[in-house]
Order: structure tokens, then sequence, then C-alpha cells
């Protein structure tokens, strides 16, 4: 069996030691999506556009207007963990409210960049 020969010590410049930083990449993030349906008033998805998305009325209702008319839109970008809060908090608050509202997490780039 064949013994490996230990690596060189590390380049010093005046004592002091070079050490390589690991490349590090940032998280992937997550896209919150808004889905339409025929049953949810506009008036509710503007207020929880508001209420947890913290969006003024006039961009509540611009992105309620988009999610309206192309069936689906984008209302913010968060982390993983974020997103998905965020998501189930809309799905459980619908629920409590008698709305069939949609809300999903989904990583960031996923089925095209239709921003809302």
């Amino acid at each position: 069996m064949a013994s490996k020969k230990p690596n060189p010590a590390p380049q010093h410049q005046d004592d002091l030691g070079v050490a390589e930083r690991p490349a590090t990449r940032k998280p992937r993030r997550y896209q919150v999506v808004l889905h339409n349906d025929d049953y949810t008033t506009q008036e509710f998805v503007v207020h929880v556009l508001v209420k947890f998305f913290h969006k003024g009325v006039t961009e509540a209702t611009q992105i309620m207007l988009h999610v309206h008319h192309r069936g689906f839109g984008i209302v913010g970008v968060f982390t993983r963990d974020v997103a998905e809060s965020k998501a189930e908090l809309v799905m459980a608050y619908a629920t409590e409210n008698g709305h069939p509202l949609k809300c999903t997490a989904e990583p960031e780039g996923f089925g095209g960049n239709d921003e809302a």
C-alpha cells in the first residue's frame, strides 16, 4: 500500500500564514406567489397583501389586479423559511375567513420570472 506524502507547509510572507478562504454561495431565495381563484374577493386579497406583506393599499391593489388578470403573481422574495412561513400564514388566515386563496413558496426563477 502506497503512502501519500503530507502537503507542503503553507506559504509564509513575513511570518504570516496565508489561508485560502472557502467559496460561499448565497442561500437560494424563494418567491411567495398568490394564485387567482373565482371565489376569493379582491378586497380580501388586498387586505392580505397589506396585513402580511406590508404593502400600501395602492401597491396591493396593483398586485391583486395582476394576479386577477394573469392567474398568479409574485408578492415578494424571501429566504426559504420566511417564504414558507408567510405562505402558510396566508393560507391559514384565508381558511379561517372562508376563502380558498392559494399561496405558495417557490424557488426563485421556478416557472418563469413573471414579476407582479
